[in-house]
């Protein structure tokens, strides 16, 4: 006798069935489409550009010093006042000169009666040797004569010295200018006891005066020895002043990466002075061939700048960059692209690298597609990357 089938196998294979009919069962799934970003682009461009070199700075004394005393001693004269101008040599201030000129004649009298013992040590040895040559001396006496002599010279040498010391003190006991300029500062007064290395006065020179001031790294081909540079200072915002470069440092700052430059200026009237902020122009350079994009191509993150550039497909490379000067809304490619390139300058924010592209005009609305060549690496400027 046979088995009825199972009910439950024969529920299992109608619902099969159901599901492989067509339009039976669960409704099929919708294949999701990916957009491609719309993007803008634009041609890199090649400009003639008009470069006004600037920088600022501040003026700075061409010569400047502190005078600080020599000696010790009680001051007894000042000559001179803050504000005073001087000459090179001029006396400035005394410290006590009486006393050193004292000083400098017993220093004379001592090497006096040194040489006088050297003169007498001489005498002796000259008469014991005589003796000797006729036996009338004994040895150990022309020895004992032989060292006298020696000490008498050698004490003759060191008062000799002592001489030339209080030579220096006299002469360092008047203060003179050592160059010509003027009084910044005096320090002292007189009456005043002062002990070696106090500081007497600040003196500076104001004719000619210089600017210091420093170029940006990309700037620092275009200025030489020699060069004219026109300044501005506050006190004076009308006036121009024009200065002679004479200092460029032989290297470049590795922490601000720019360059030290000084120039040199006329000041007769002393109207600039130390301290003073100044805008430098050093006038304007004339380059043609350079290459342009707008600034909203600019992509910048940490590991450097980049833009994204137009390829067949339509796709996109991202391409690395090295950027000059600004001007306006437009920057310089120093490395990176060239022209004919055709670069996004707005839709950046959803790009991957050869990643596809919609192209759109300025309103949003779709663009022709233009003409693009594939990349290759002769296309692309030393220094560049995706």
């Amino acid at each position: 006798m046979k088995r009825p089938k199972s009910p439950v196998r024969w529920s299992w294979a109608v619902a099969g069935l159901a599901l492989a009919l067509p339009g039976c069962g669960a409704e099929e799934q919708p294949k999701k489409v990916v957009q491609a970003p719309p993007v803008l682009v634009a041609p890199v461009e090649v400009r003639r550009v008009v470069d006004a070199i600037e920088a600022t700075g501040q003026l700075v004394a061409k010569a400047e010093a502190t005078i600080a005393a020599q000696v010790e001693g009680q001051v007894t004269g000042i000559l001179v006042e803050e504000g005073d101008p001087i000459e090179l040599g001029q006396i400035l201030l005394e410290i006590d000169p009486r006393r050193r000129e004292l000083e400098l004649a017993d220093a004379d009298a001592r090497l006096a009666e040194a040489n006088a013992h050297v003169a007498e040590g001489r005498r002796e040895l000259g008469r014991l040797e005589r003796l000797m040559k006729r036996d009338a001396a004994s040895q150990s006496r022309l020895d004992e004569a032989q060292t006298r002599l020696a000490l008498a010279r050698s004490q003759a040498s060191g008062a000799a010295a002592r001489v030339g010391l209080a030579h220096r003190a006299l002469e360092d006991a008047t203060i003179r200018a050592p160059f010509s300029g003027l009084v910044a500062k005096r320090e002292v007064s007189v009456g005043e006891y002062l002990g070696v290395g106090l500081p007497l006065f600040e003196l500076v020179v104001l004719d000619p005066i210089e600017i210091e001031f420093t170029l940006a790294e990309i700037d620092s081909a275009r200025v030489a020895l020699g060069n004219q540079v026109k300044l501005r200072v506050a006190p004076y915002p009308d006036e121009h002043f024009m200065a002679k470069v004479t200092v460029i440092a032989p290297v470049i700052d590795s922490a601000t990466r720019t360059l030290r430059v000084k120039a040199e200026l006329s000041n007769l009237d002393g109207r600039l002075r130390p301290g003073l902020f100044a805008h430098v122009d050093l006038g304007v350079s004339e380059r043609s061939g350079v290459v342009m994009i707008p600034a909203d191509a600019l992509v910048m993150r940490a590991s450097g700048t980049f833009v994204y550039r137009l390829i067949e497909g339509p796709r996109v490379e991202r391409v690395a960059v090295r950027t000059g000067m600004r001007e306006g809304e437009w920057v310089e490619i120093a490395a990176g692209l060239s022209a004919g390139d055709r670069i996004v300058v707005r839709g950046q924010r959803e790009l991957v690298d050869g990643g596809v592209v919609s192209l759109r005009t300025s309103d949003g609305k779709p663009a022709d597609e233009p003409q693009v060549a594939a990349p290759t690496s002769a296309r692309m400027a030393p220094g560049a990357g995706r």
